[in-house]
């Protein structure tokens, strides 16, 4: 049974996600926050294994409570919940720790999908998110668009032919199970191509490869438009 935290200073927001959550049985709501400061008190005191918190809080936001979360309950993986034109907090959330994100407005499955990949140690990043940090990234000018795009495309090269596929699925937002059966491979296999994928990009986690493969073009359908 995954734990998971919500934090949101909305209570109709917070119900949604609750709501959300309730329809997995493998998931339990154990603490719910209206700001960021008690979101931090409850996690440690409730040491979920997901703390969803909304980016914008009066008092602590949700990029505060992340450092501090990640600080004190290290084992408690956070996943922020965006709305569109927040790119700046984005960002900022991507330096303190946070390994999830979400848009508010976009799919319950989604929603469970990213939690599940956080508790599991993983790293999830919504593609529309995706596509704004990318879309921000690249906004110095056609220079830096190039350079950027350039360097990506370096990068994406030194990958096998299977493993680009897997690479653009992941970037649009796709689980393994969901990359297996579009390539028609084993589960355990999309696995294996996701660990060489992180190795040989030199990134971390789903998220940071989502980017690159925003980055160099690799993506195969638009964000909006998957099924």
């Amino acid at each position: 049974m995954i734990r998971i935290l919500i934090a949101d200073d909305e209570p109709m927001i917070r119900a949604g996600v609750r709501a959300v959550l309730a329809t997995d049985p493998g998931l339990t709501v154990v603490a719910e926050a209206a700001d960021g400061h008690q979101a931090v008190e409850l996690a440690q005191r409730h040491r979920p294994q997901v703390a969803v918190l909304d980016i914008r809080m009066p008092g602590t936001g949700g990029i505060e409570a992340a450092a501090e979360i990640r600080r004190t309950v290290p084992d408690t993986g956070v996943v922020m919940l965006t709305t569109f034109g927040e790119d700046e907090y984005i960002l900022r959330a991507l330096s303190e720790g946070a390994t999830g994100f979400l848009i508010k407005s976009g799919e319950p499955e989604e929603l469970i999908a990213g939690i599940r990949a956080v508790a599991d140690g993983a790293a999830y990043l919504s593609p529309k998110v995706a596509a704004r940090v990318v879309a921000h990234l690249a906004a110095g000018g056609a220079g830096v668009r190039a350079g950027r795009r350039s360097a990506a495309r370096a990068r994406v090269e030194a990958l096998t032919a299977r493993e680009r596929d897997v690479l653009g699925f992941l970037g649009s937002g796709l689980s393994n199970g969901q990359i297996a059966r579009r390539l028609r491979l084993a589960e355990g296999t999309v696995k294996a191509h996701v660990s060489s994928i992180l190795a040989r990009l030199g990134v971390d986690n789903r998220a940071a490869a989502a980017v690159v493969a925003h980055e160099a073009g690799v993506v195969p359908v638009p964000p909006d438009r998957l099924p």
